[in-house]
């Protein structure tokens, strides 16, 4: 599967937008997706940084936005948190967040994947970041795709 229009169709782009409405249900987090056919630098993380900037979620109130991006060729990925999150999830929050999406990865349920990874991301910003009458849906929930610059 090279390109990023087959990775996920347009059914289960829906439910995992569903599942990222439901994440934020309860935060003031936001969490978004990003999908591109391979990662154009050696470093995913770093990748995961620009694209994270590129799409304005370090502009974030509180900077609790996390960032799941997906590179379908390289068969990689990575989750990237902001600051604010990254400073009081455990140590291991993110590694075992990416051992559950893995799981489905492996078994090509790539759409479950991404659904437990948003939900188990959500459940911790609930935790820290719950939402309030003041919390505003700061970033949208779509899943953004292709080469960013």
């Amino acid at each position: 599967m090279s390109k990023v229009e087959d990775f996920l169709t347009l059914e289960e782009e829906h439910e995992i937008i569903s599942a990222i409405q439901e994440a934020e249900k309860n935060t003031s987090g936001e969490i978004r997706i990003h999908i591109e056919r391979s990662c154009p630098v050696d470093d995913l993380f770093k990748r995961a940084m620009e694209i994270f900037h590129y799409l304005k979620m370090d502009n974030t109130k509180q900077q609790n936005g996390v960032l799941i991006y997906v590179a379908v060729d390289d068969h990689k990925f990575v989750i990237y948190g902001d600051q604010g999150i990254n400073n009081v999830v455990e140590d291991d929050f993110w590694d075992s967040t990416k051992n559950v999406m893995q799981h489905h990865f492996k078994n090509g349920d790539f759409k479950q994947g991404l659904i437990e990874g948003v939900l188990k991301a959500g459940k911790k910003l609930e935790t820290f970041f719950p939402w309030d009458q003041s919390n505003t849906n700061e970033l949208p929930d779509d899943i953004s795709k292709g080469e960013l610059k």
